[in-house]
C-alpha cells in the first residue's frame, strides 16, 4: 500500500495519482475533506482505492492530454492526413492508442506503416516509454529468434555473452515488429507464447523473463490467406490483429502529395523552398508511385540536391516521365501518352522497364522481393534484367 498524508489543515493538500491502467490501493493518515474519498465516513485511518475513472475534473484533462499527444505526433511522424482515406485512418488510430489493444497495420511496402505505428506510440499512455522497432523479413529464422527475445552466452556460435531482445528493451513501452507476414512459423510460436503469457526465454536460457510491452505489427501480405495456406499460425493471428488499421497506397490518396512534398522540403534537414512547376506537379499526379511515400521522399531529396530555385520537369526522375505500370494491388490500368511515332512495343518496352527499375530501387535491388511485388518469378525477372540491359548496380544476389 501506498501511505498518504493530507497535512495540515491550513495546507489544504490534496493528493492526485495517476495510474496508467487499472487502480491503486493507497492508505490516508490522516481525514481528508469527503468530497475527495469514496467513503462517506471519515476515520483516523483509512483504506482508499483510488480510480482515476472516480475524478471527472482529471479524467477529462487525461482525455485532452490523450487528443493533444495524439494530434501532435500525427504531424510529427510524416504522417500527412488531408485525403478522406488518410482523415479515417487518422480517427481510428487514435481511438486505437489510448487503448492496450495490439495494433495489426497493412499496406504496401513504403506507404508509410513505421510511421503510423511511431505515431500510435507517441499518442498512447507509454509514449514516455521506449519505441522499438525491428523489420522480420531481413533475418534468418536463428538469427530473427535471437533479435526478438535474446539470447544466454553460448547459445550459439559466436554467442560470447548474453544480450537482450528487442522484447526487453521495449519494455515499458511498444514494440514494432514489421513484415510479420514473412515470421518463420516456427518463430511464430514463440511469439505467441511471449503475447500470451508475457514472458519470454533467452534463446539458450532455462529461465524466464517478464516483458510488458505494446505490441505494434505491420504487413504487406495477406495474413488471412496465409493462415488458409499453413503459412501463419491462426492463434497468433488472432492475438495480433485486436485492431487492424489498413494504411490506403499513395496512388489512392493522391490529395495528401502536395502537403507530403511541402513536409519534406521543409521540416527535412537541410530544409530547402522550392518552386513546382505546375506541369511537374501534373506528372507527379498521374503517377502511379508503386514505392509510395518511400519513393515520393526520395524524389523530394534528390530536388534538394540537384534543384535551384524551382523544380522543371527536366529535373524529374525518367521513370516519373516514362509510361508506367501500376503499382502492386492496384487493379485499375493506367494509360500513357507516347511520342509520336512511337511504336506498341517500344512503348511496352519502354513502361516495363520504368517498372522493374523502381521496383528494384524499393527493394534496393534484392531480386527475391522485386521480383514478388512484380508478380513474376526470380528467373523471368534475370531474364528481363539481361535482355533490357539493366545497370547491374541496381541489383543484389543476382547470381
Amino acid at each position: 500500500d501506498v501511505l498518504l498524508s493530507a497535512g495540515t489543515p491550513q495546507m489544504q493538500t490534496m493528493w492526485v495519482i495517476l495510474v496508467q491502467a487499472g487502480s491503486l490501493r493507497a492508505r490516508m493518515l490522516q481525514v481528508i475533506p469527503d468530497a475527495f474519498v469514496p467513503d462517506p465516513h471519515p476515520s483516523p485511518v483509512r483504506e482508499v482505492r483510488l480510480d482515476i475513472e472516480g475524478f471527472p475534473e482529471i479524467r477529462a484533462l487525461r482525455d485532452e492530454v490523450r487528443r493533444l499527444r495524439a494530434e501532435v505526433s500525427w504531424k510529427d511522424h510524416e504522417v500527412v492526413a488531408q485525403s478522406a482515406p488518410m482523415q479515417r485512418l487518422q480517427a481510428r488510430a487514435q481511438r486505437v492508442a489510448a487503448s492496450e489493444l495490439p495494433v495489426l497495420i497493412v499496406g504496401e511496402t513504403g506507404s508509410g506503416k513505421e510511421l503510423v505505428a511511431r505515431a500510435i506510440h507517441e499518442a498512447s499512455d507509454r509514449a514516455a516509454g521506449p519505441f522499438v522497432a525491428e523489420n522480420c523479413a531481413s533475418l534468418s529464422e536463428g538469427l530473427l529468434a535471437s533479435e526478438l527475445f535474446g539470447h544466454e552466452a553460448g547459445a550459439f556460435t559466436g554467442a560470447t555473452g548474453r544480450k537482450r531482445g528487442v522484447f526487453e528493451l521495449a519494455h515499458g513501452g511498444s514494440l514494432f515488429l514489421d513484415e510479420v507476414g514473412d515470421m518463420p512459423l516456427a518463430v511464430q510460436a514463440h511469439l505467441l507464447r511471449v503475447v500470451q503469457e508475457g514472458q519470454l526465454r533467452r534463446v539458450g536460457g532455462e529461465s524466464t523473463v517478464r516483458v510488458d510491452v505494446r505490441l505494434i505489427t505491420a504487413t504487406h501480405r495477406d495474413l488471412r490467406g496465409l493462415v488458409r495456406d499453413g503459412r501463419f499460425r491462426e492463434d497468433l493471428f488472432y492475438r495480433l490483429h485486436g485492431t487492424t488499421l489498413e494504411l490506403p497506397p499513395l496512388r489512392q490518396r493522391r490529395e495528401d502529395i502536395p502537403l507530403l512534398i511541402d513536409h519534406f522540403l521543409l521540416r527535412e534537414p537541410p530544409a530547402r523552398k522550392l518552386e513546382l512547376r505546375p506541369a511537374v506537379l501534373d506528372v507527379l499526379d498521374n503517377y502511379p508511385w508503386p514505392g509510395n511515400v518511400r519513393e515520393l521522399r526520395a524524389e523530394v531529396m534528390r530536388w534538394k540536391v540537384f534543384c535551384h530555385k524551382r523544380v522543371e520537369l527536366e529535373d524529374l526522375s525518367p521513370e516519373l516521365i516514362a509510361p508506367k505500370a501500376v503499382g502492386p494491388g492496384d487493379a485499375a490500368t493506367q494509360g500513357a501518352a507516347c511520342a509520336p511515332g512511337t511504336t506498341l512495343a517500344s512503348a511496352v518496352r519502354s513502361a516495363e522497364r520504368a517498372a522493374i527499375e523502381s521496383a528494384l530501387r524499393t527493394h534496393q535491388g534484392n531480386l527475391s522481393r522485386t521480383a514478388n511485388a512484380l508478380g513474376i518469378d526470380r528467373h523471368t525477372l534475370k531474364r528481363k534484367l539481361a535482355s533490357l540491359q539493366l545497370a547491374r548496380d541496381l541489383c543484389k544476389g543476382a547470381g
